[in-house]
């Protein structure tokens, strides 16, 4: 005679209900992160033309974007340059900081959440 697999009943919640044998799955909704504005501030000492350069190194804008921008914090003090997560505007505001002491300007560049 052979042997026969034996088949074992448990009970463990297996996702079923035994009451109608629907399975149930609950997803946990993942928050999404919070972003984080980056701003440069005006101030009388930076070369106008410095802050063109900066928005074309470091955020990617065109000069036409980036002599508006300027303008922008020229005119209002401060203007947001960019959205992004957490460590890439750290990141960001870290760069132009040193960026503009290690040439010799007292750009500011700062990061708020949004």
């Amino acid at each position: 005679m052979r042997d026969r697999p034996v088949i074992m009943m448990s009970d463990k919640d297996d996702g079923h209900d035994n009451d109608t044998g629907v399975i149930t799955k609950t997803r946990a909704k993942t928050a999404r992160p919070p972003l984080y504005k980056v701003l440069i501030l005006n101030d009388d000492y930076t070369p106008m033309e410095f802050v063109v350069h900066v928005l074309e190194r470091f955020f990617g804008l065109s000069h036409s974007q980036a002599s508006e921008l300027m303008l922008t914090v020229h005119k209002k003090g401060v203007a947001v340059v960019g959205v992004f997560s957490f460590e890439v505007a750290e990141t960001k505001v870290a760069q132009v900081m040193d960026f503009a002491r290690r040439h010799q300007h007292p750009l500011q560049c700062t990061m708020e959440k949004e």
